[in-house]
C-alpha cells in the first residue's frame, strides 16, 4: 500500500537529515586526520606568494587569533574537497530515486565532469594564475614599498578565485544541460557568442585583479570552455522523449 502524503514526506525528510549527517560526519573525521597538518596545508597554500614576495618578504596576521583559525580553516577546505566526491554521492543517493532513466544516464556522468572540471579549474589558478599575478604585482610594487598582506586576507582572495576558476571551468556542462534539457537550442547559443564574451570580460573584472593579465587568465579560458561546450552538446543532441522511470 503506498505512504500517504504526509508519512512520505517525513520519510525522505528523515533521509535527508541522514545523509547530511553522513556529509558532515565524513568532512569532521577529514578535518580531524588534517589537524595537525594545517600549519603545513597553510604554507602550501601561500606558497606561490611567498614565492614572488622580494628577499626576505612574509606576510602577517593583524588578527590576534588568525595565526590559529586561518590555517584551521585552511584544514577544513582541504577536507571538504577530498570529501566533495562522497558527498555528491550522498546528494545523489537521495535524488537519484526520483529521476527518470535517461536522467540518471546523462546525470551522473555530468556530475563527475562537475568535480573534475571544478578541480582542474582550481588546479589552473594555483599553478598559473597565482604565480602570474603575483609575479606581475611584485614587478609593479613601488620602490621602497614593504609589499605584504594579511593572511585573512590572503585566504579570502584564494577562495574567492578558486571559486571563480572552478565555476568558470564549469561552462561545459552547463551548456551541455542546457541543450539537453531543452532550455535553449544550440544554434541560440552559437549566436550569443558576442554576448559571452563579453560577459567573460566584464566577470573576468568583477573576479580578478585590475589588470589585464589576470582578467584575460580568466576571459579566455571562459570563452574557450565556452566553445568547447557547443562542440560537445552537438554530440549529446537534443532531448528526447523518454518519461520512463528508472
Amino acid at each position: 500500500m503506498d505512504q500517504a502524503p504526509e508519512e512520505s514526506f517525513l520519510t525522505h525528510l528523515i533521509e535527508l537529515r541522514n545523509r547530511l549527517i553522513r556529509a558532515l560526519l565524513a568532512i569532521g573525521l577529514v578535518f580531524i586526520c588534517l589537524f595537525p597538518w594545517a600549519r603545513d596545508l597553510y604554507a602550501l597554500l601561500a606558497e606561490p606568494l611567498l614565492h614572488s614576495l622580494p628577499q626576505g618578504g612574509q606576510m602577517i596576521a593583524t588578527d590576534v587569533i588568525g595565526v590559529f583559525m586561518v590555517p584551521m580553516k585552511v584544514a577544513l577546505m582541504v577536507a571538504f574537497l577530498i570529501t566533495l566526491p562522497y558527498v555528491l554521492y550522498q546528494a545523489w543517493a537521495f535524488i537519484a530515486p526520483g529521476l527518470y532513466a535517461h536522467e540518471k544516464r546523462l546525470a551522473l556522468p555530468l556530475l563527475t565532469a562537475s568535480v573534475l572540471l571544478f578541480f582542474i579549474g582550481m588546479s589552473f589558478a594555483y599553478f598559473v594564475v597565482f604565480p602570474t599575478i603575483f609575479g606581475f604585482m611584485a614587478k609593479v610594487a613601488p620602490e621602497g614599498v614593504a609589499w605584504m598582506t594579511d593572511i585573512e586576507k590572503y585566504l579570502s582572495f584564494v577562495l574567492s578565485t578558486f571559486l571563480a576558476f572552478g565555476a568558470t571551468f564549469e561552462v561545459p556542462v552547463i551548456v551541455i544541460v542546457l541543450v539537453r534539457m531543452g532550455f535553449v537550442e544550440l544554434a541560440t547559443l552559437k549566436e550569443w557568442r558576442s554576448y559571452v564574451i563579453v560577459g567573460a570580460f566584464v566577470i573576468a573584472a568583477i573576479f580578478t585583479p585590475p589588470d589585464v593579465v589576470s582578467q584575460l587568465l580568466l576571459a579566455i579560458p571562459l570563452c574557450l570552455l565556452y566553445e568547447l561546450g557547443l562542440l560537445l552538446a552537438r554530440f549529446v543532441g537534443q532531448p528526447n522523449t523518454e518519461s520512463r522511470r528508472g
